[in-house]
């Protein structure tokens, strides 16, 4: 059940990379937020939800089950959601020094998103 994605961009690609990616810019970007007690809180949340997803698509990938793979695809799908509110909040307050670079890790949560939610409806139209 291994998911090659098209992008308009580069051509196929690896989604697996792709969640690679992502949570190593999740990772760099909570290094850089601010110290105090909501930026601590809010670094450990979106640390937490942003990394996930890579592990519950690698989970997947091994599922047992078509309702099982279905299963650890929503999962990694809330999580991406839940990211993406977090990276919003860190872009309002804000808790970056930047917060206009929040942008592109917003759009990419968001993109992956959108895969998450296009996969499950395809296996659950397979099932």
């Amino acid at each position: 059940m291994n998911e090659t994605v098209e992008d308009s961009r580069n051509g196929v690609f690896d989604l697996e990379l792709r969640l690679l990616e992502f949570a190593a810019r999740v990772i760099r970007m909570t290094v850089s937020l601010e110290k105090s007690v909501a930026g601590k809180h809010v670094a450990n949340q979106v640390l937490r939800s942003g990394t996930s997803p890579l592990a519950h698509h690698g989970e997947a990938q091994g599922a047992e089950s078509r309702r099982d793979f279905i299963h650890k695809l929503r999962i990694g799908y809330k999580e991406l959601r839940e990211t993406i509110r977090w990276l919003k909040l860190i872009q309002l307050v804000p808790l970056i020094e930047k917060p206009e670079l929040m942008a592109a890790l917003i759009t990419e949560a968001d993109e992956l998103t959108r895969i998450f939610a296009t996969s499950i409806r395809t296996a659950e139209q397979n099932q």
